[in-house]
């Protein structure tokens, strides 16, 4: 995980109010406040929740995001007017471990109707950072069946839970139920929205584990350690460079590292993504003689996603995968 969203919520206080930020809407309202068109005035986060906002509250909702398109989420700050205006908003979705100034913010705002993602599913820790990177699991590791029980937000646990299509789904169907409390009068649309989001991801889910089933190699190597879940999901190992700054200039011993994994596991490519430089990937890749191609984390959607939403980008990243691995 990125250095960044280890620090203390107190610490960023300071940080959060000073910020400029703007709001970035999916409606036309710039405000967190709002619902004079009747709808329900949601905040969001950033990316991630916004989506399952949009897809799940439909016509019935008016979203609002608090990161900018191609802004990096983990920096994000908040200006005083952001903070105030939150306690205007109907339905707070955020995911706690992300984002220290919006976990301080939500905590002010005091809105009723205000759902951690992270609650409703379970988080895992993704391994030990050693030397400023994270090994990951071992070639080969076999996790179907384990039961990873890391009950709250415990230091180390992993927030990147919507890469994995199956706890992101988990996730869905526990914001669908928390609509429904938040605007009854529409509950059975939310319960439909729901349903036809997690089928949607559960097509994902069964794409990527056959895609993935028979492969040249299970190691990719990224600048972002952000696929935790899901090389759990697909059998895979992650291989980070710098492991929690996708930005990060490696060490040489971990280039070296990095090169024995490449040999020893015919890697074939060095995986960055949209929101940060790709310098030290096409650094790396050069020295070792490998590729280089997108793996988006899905915190944002630019002009530079390979995808109009959630669901092409992962299909992108699909495709991507099984170049690099050398699917069959």
């Amino acid at each position: 995980m990125n250095v960044r969203r280890l620090i203390p919520a107190t610490a960023v206080a300071g940080a959060a109010v000073l910020g400029l930020t703007t709001l970035s809407a999916c409606s036309s309202s710039d405000a967190a406040g709002g619902g004079s068109d009747g709808k329900l005035d949601v905040v969001a986060s950033f990316y991630p929740m916004q989506y399952l906002a949009e897809e799940i509250g439909g016509s019935h909702v008016s979203v609002t995001t608090l990161t900018k398109p191609g802004a990096e989420p983990h920096d994000l700050e908040l200006s005083p007017k952001q903070i105030g205006s939150l306690s205007d908003a109907d339905y707070l979705l955020y995911l706690k471990g992300i984002q220290p100034a919006v976990d301080d913010a939500v905590g002010q705002a005091g809105v009723r109707n205000t759902v951690d993602a992270a609650s409703l599913t379970t988080l895992e820790d993704h391994g030990t950072e050693v030397d400023g990177h994270d090994h990951g699991h071992d070639e080969g590791d076999d996790h179907e069946g384990e039961d990873h029980d890391h009950e709250g937000e415990e230091a180390g646990a992993d927030p990147h839970i919507w890469l994995d299509p199956v706890k992101y789904a988990e996730v869905a169907k526990g914001v669908g139920k928390s609509l429904e409390k938040a605007d009854p009068d529409h509950a059975s649309d939310y319960r439909e929205n729901t349903a036809k989001l997690v089928g949607e991801l559960d097509s994902l889910d069964k794409a990527y584990a056959s895609g993935l089933k028979d492969t040249a190699t299970k190691t990719f190597i990224t600048t972002h350690s952000a696929f935790g879940y899901f090389a759990e999901r697909y059998g895979l190992t992650q291989e980070g460079i710098a492991g929690i700054d996708p930005e990060a200039e490696p060490s040489p011993a971990r280039i070296n590292e990095i090169h024995a994994v490449a040999e020893k596991n015919k890697a074939t490519t060095v995986f960055f993504e949209t929101l940060a430089s790709d310098k030290t990937a096409s650094t790396l890749a050069k020295d070792l003689g490998l590729e280089t191609d997108v793996l988006d984390p899905l915190e944002g959607i630019t002009g530079k996603s390979k995808g109009a939403d959630y669901l092409e980008v992962m299909k992108s990243n699909l495709t991507a995968l099984q170049k690099a691995l050398g699917a069959k």
